[in-house]
């Protein structure tokens, strides 16, 4: 068995050889049959192929800041809003001493809480109505019960 063995290596080992060889012989060769021209085609193509990853990925990045911004810009403008309907309720003398929970979503103000009496209650929903940069108003204030 092992003189079978030790044949067998040899032979298995020149077999080996040759595919490497002849695999090496044949990329080599594929490549010295390209000219220097064809060569410059394809890495001016891969070039090419890389920037316009490139500028997609930079085109999809400066998409998503833009969006980011976009978003952090209404938030503020949606707590500025809060902030002057918040304002224009303390301003009122029937309404100032209340707790008062005003909302803003996209301009959208929703306002929550008690209201001493009916005329009260209309009155917040006109001066939030009267606030720049309200779109609408859902006025969720319950009558308070004397």
């Amino acid at each position: 068995m092992n003189t079978r063995t030790t044949r067998l290596a040899p032979t298995a080992l020149l077999a080996l050889s040759l595919v490497s060889a002849t695999l090496l012989v044949a990329c080599g060769r594929n490549d010295e049959e390209r000219t220097a021209g064809q060569k410059l085609d394809s890495a001016i193509a891969k070039t090419e192929q890389s920037a316009k990853e490139a500028k997609t990925a930079t085109e999809n990045a400066a998409n998503r800041v833009e969006g980011a911004a976009e978003r952090m810009t209404a938030k503020a403008e949606d707590v500025a809003v809060t902030a002057k309907v918040n304002a224009a309720l303390a301003g009122d003398p029937r309404l100032s001493a209340l707790k008062i929970n005003v909302d803003t979503v996209d301009g959208k103000v929703s306002l929550s809480g008690f209201a001493p009496d009916v005329a009260s209650r209309e009155r917040a929903t006109e001066l939030a109505k009267a606030v720049n940069g309200v779109v609408s108003v859902d006025n969720k204030l319950e009558v308070a019960n004397k």
